[in-house]
């Protein structure tokens, strides 16, 4: 399916599960014999490995872009429809435009470009393992952030997701802006 296209990008997300943040959205079109060793989903890889191989994505890639769907817009369009905003845009800021574009998931975001999902994609296709490891860092690193605002949460540790460390500093110490109001857990402190 991609043999006549040039330009292809593979395009990611992270953070669907998360109570708190944005859902983050990569896009990457990688060079060409671009020799970046250890491409994986980056759920497989450990943070440092993702963090090293970031840096070399950036360097090494075509063209890259990352985006951002806020909490206000996952709780307004639900979190499928807000991850594929960030998709969306992630492809529209791409400095090279691709002529085919490559989606993890099972579907792909209404826009012009000729694309494919991908179930899967992350571990199939190296530019979207690539778009998943940017994905995956710059929204650690949001965290990393956060927790740095309101180290009570620990948001560096458990990166925002439903564990049990979170769900009981959630009850101690409340809801925050920046949470998914609509997630259920979140949702019930304000009943």
């Amino acid at each position: 399916m991609t043999e006549h296209h040039k330009m292809i990008a593979g395009v990611d997300e992270a953070g669907r599960g998360p109570l708190v943040g944005s859902v983050v959205a990569a896009a990457v079109i990688l060079e060409e014999g671009h020799g970046i060793i250890g491409l994986a989903d980056s759920k497989k890889l450990t943070e440092k490995k993702r963090e090293k191989l970031f840096d070399e994505i950036i360097q090494k890639s075509k063209s890259y872009a990352i985006a951002e769907a806020t909490p206000k817009e996952i709780d307004i369009l639900n979190i499928l429809q807000a991850s594929l905003l960030a998709m969306k845009r992630a492809v529209e800021q791409l400095k090279v435009q691709p002529d085919f574009v490559q989606v993890d998931g099972s579907r792909c975001p209404e826009w012009h470009y000729a694309s494919e999902a991908i179930i899967k994609g992350d571990s199939k296709v190296q530019a979207i393992s690539a778009a998943s490891i940017l994905a995956k860092v710059h929204r650690d690193r949001l965290m990393v952030e956060l927790d740095k605002q309101f180290p009570q949460y620990q948001f560096a540790k458990h990166k925002g997701y439903p564990t049990k460390l979170h769900f009981e500093l959630l009850e101690q110490h409340g809801v925050i802006d920046g949470y998914r109001k609509t997630f259920k857990p979140v949702a019930k402190l304000f009943v």
